[in-house]
């Protein structure tokens, strides 16, 4: 067995509360947990996503965001919205939602910036490419391995 240190689960467990450690304190102060900061600044990036996109693009399982949005809504920051098609509804920021991310997104900035100034510039930019390259790796063996599994049942 590898060394803890070098396992990878565990270094990018260790690298992600490292991480949170310098935002959880700003998410507090707005009532607002780690989780919700993602579905909130996803749907501010990208407007309007149903419950499957946000799922996935958030890393967030259907019953967990299901809470999510249901405590979001309830706090007025997002909203139901009608899709194209009549048959499924999306996700949206209100006013107040927008207003929550533009106010949050200062100091988040602020954090990052820190960040990268201990990190450096260069290497945050080369560490978040290896990482994409990781995730596209895995991604692909665990679809050989996937494949073959199917084929063999």
């Amino acid at each position: 067995m590898r060394d803890t240190d070098r396992a990878l689960p565990i270094a990018l467990l260790r690298a992600r509360e490292a991480t949170m450690r310098s935002f959880r304190g700003h998410l507090d102060q707005h009532g607002v947990t780690p989780e919700q900061w993602r579905v909130i600044r996803e749907l501010a990036e990208d407007g309007a996503l149903t419950a499957g996109e946000l799922s996935e693009r958030c890393v967030l399982m259907p019953p967990s965001l299901s809470r999510i949005l249901k405590a979001l809504e309830t706090r007025g920051l997002l909203q139901r919205v009608a899709d194209g098609d009549g048959r499924r509804k999306r996700v949206d920021l209100t006013d107040e939602g927008r207003a929550v991310f533009d106010g949050m997104s200062v100091t988040a900035e602020a954090i990052y910036a820190r960040i990268e100034a201990a990190y450096g510039r260069d290497r945050m930019d080369t560490l978040l490419d290896l990482l994409i390259e990781l995730r596209s790796a895995i991604e692909s063996v665990d679809d050989v391995v996937l494949d073959s599994e199917r084929a063999s049942s």
